[in-house]
């Protein structure tokens, strides 16, 4: 993995198969596309018509101007392809420092989220130097729970969102940088 930081704005990590930075204008039609699938929406607030997609949308770009993070655009290297947003998320009210995932459907199953969830939380570690890690997942999300075992964390039980996410029932899935570290330096 290689980290290029000239500002945080222009924050590039690459991973053998992935780029991950800020989100371009560029990227809100494949968001849009994500926004729209039942499926790929099902555990992250439901589907958005064009129009609301494109508020969302604005709240990355907006994340990395006044906190100095977001979730990061996961651009497919060999296609170019924008394939979801991957990343240090910690929006008002939230339980916690996450690193979440949403991928549109033909990028699942090819380990991208499990590879770009790792360059993230080593990014969140090392270089906004948090202390621990969440990952806010529905009870029924198999698949991300999945995801999260694969990266190391454990289930700390129930959760709470913020509203108007305060009725979906999550549990907290997370690990501290040191267990982090200690898994990755074996």
């Amino acid at each position: 993995m290689s980290v290029v930081t000239l500002s945080r704005l222009q924050t590039r990590i690459e991973t053998p198969r992935l780029l991950l930075r800020v989100q371009q204008a560029s990227d809100f039609p494949y968001f849009a596309e994500l926004q729209a699938d039942e499926e790929a929406c099902r555990y992250i607030g439901g589907t958005s018509p064009r129009a609301a997609a494109w508020r969302k949308f604005l709240q990355m770009p907006g994340a990395w101007v006044l906190q100095g993070f977001g979730m990061f655009a996961v651009i497919e290297k060999s296609s170019g392809e924008w394939v979801g947003n991957i990343g240090p998320w910690q929006p008002e009210g939230w339980p916690g420092t996450e690193v979440g995932w949403a991928l549109r459907r033909q990028a699942w199953g090819k380990g991208y989220a499990l590879e770009a969830a790792t360059a993230a939380i080593d990014w969140a570690f090392d270089e906004l130097g948090w202390t621990d890690v969440i990952h806010s997942i529905d009870y029924d999300n198999a698949a991300s729970q999945e995801l999260a075992r694969r990266l190391g964390s454990t289930n700390r039980g129930p959760g709470k969102l913020p509203a108007p996410f305060e009725d979906v029932a999550i549990e907290i899935w997370g690990q501290t940088r040191e267990e982090w570290r200690a898994r990755r330096n074996k």
